[in-house]
């Protein structure tokens, strides 16, 4: 992953021509061995319909796009699937498919919490129409499914991929062995393949390093980490004796505020003043170094949320700021 990252044509306020040259050439980096170039922040699409309504929604997005940003992630499980709703009008109204690269999610939602042939077959076409699109770039196995063997999985999801309705398949909170094990059954029988895992994965919840982390480089899979500011905790907005937060998530967010918390918090502000960006910028620029991960999930219920992320576009930690984050946080 390259140490520069074209900082000046992730600005808003360039003409389009010099944004448009920024995404192709300065900021994207592919999946693994994808043709899918993507910008090194993923826009969770999961508050969308939720937090954010549709004008909040549609504000996000376009100053996503003018940023540089091209790379939009979702489920059916989100706002009880009007998050890939409200993302299908955007896109209609702003003509943009071309231009976006759109994963999204089966698995948890409902009756739909598993992965079964018939059910990634109902989900993918739901998907598809609610999206209002032709292919889903990246799709994720939401979660593991210990119920259905994982070869009816993967020829389900290879079905949809031979057919062009999907053009790669991704998984989401597996464990380890039973990843591999889907690797390996994809390669001896000629499966579509996982080409990237989402994990949870901050710099409060580091458990992705024990297994998945190796795993991930000797198989060569592109990290998406969700949860990357450990449910807003990171960007700094809940404190020892401070207010307790209007967010659904602050009370979890909150569970962050001990010693290690704290001390994490410390050093994401003398970083960021060091930067003068912000918390937020910081820690995700901290998961962007791991190796294997190619863009944090991170998402904003409005445009001053996402101002304060963006940064991450061209945000370089030294590998003394590096180091000092991961011991803090150990």
């Amino acid at each position: 992953m390259p140490a520069a990252r074209g900082g000046a044509f992730h600005h808003p306020n360039l003409p389009a021509d010099e944004r448009e040259r920024g995404r192709r050439v300065g900021l994207m980096t592919k999946i693994s061995d994808t043709e899918l170039d993507v910008f090194p922040l993923c826009l969770g699409g999961n508050v969308f319909g939720w937090t954010a309504d549709e004008d909040a929604s549609f504000a996000v997005l376009d100053a996503y796009v003018a940023a540089g940003g091209n790379f939009i992630d979702t489920a059916d499980l989100y706002a009880g699937g009007e998050s890939e709703k409200i993302i299908g009008r955007w896109l209609a109204r702003r003509g943009r498919r071309d231009d976006i690269v759109i994963a999204t999610k089966v698995g948890m939602a409902g009756e739909r919490a598993n992965l079964k042939p018939a059910t990634i077959r109902a989900a993918a076409e739901d998907s598809l129409r609610s999206l209002g699109v032709d292919h889903i770039d990246l799709y994720y196995a939401h979660r593991d499914d210990l119920g259905t063997p994982i070869e009816e999985t993967l020829a389900a999801f290879d079905d949809l991929v031979r057919e062009g309705k999907v053009r790669y398949i991704a998984a989401s909170n597996y464990e380890a062995p039973r990843l591999a094990a889907a690797l390996k059954i994809s390669d001896t029988e000629g499966l579509a393949r996982y080409v990237a895992l989402q994990p949870h994965y901050n710099l409060m919840e580091r458990g992705f390093e024990q297994d998945l982390a190796g795993l991930c480089a000797q198989e060569n899979l592109g990290v998406m980490p969700y949860f990357g500011l450990a449910r807003g905790f990171l960007t700094g907005k809940y404190r020892p004796g401070g207010p307790e937060g209007d967010s659904p998530r602050a009370e979890r967010a909150r569970e962050h505020l001990n010693d290690r918390g704290v001390a994490v918090l410390g050093a994401l502000d003398e970083i960021a003043a060091a930067h003068d960006t912000s918390l937020g910028a910081v820690a995700l620029a901290w998961l962007l170094a791991q190796p294997t991960v190619v863009a944090p999930i991170a998402s904003a219920r409005n445009t001053e949320q996402l101002a304060a992320l963006l940064p991450i576009a061209d945000l370089t930690l030294s590998a003394d700021e590096l180091e000092r984050l991961a011991g803090v946080s150990a």
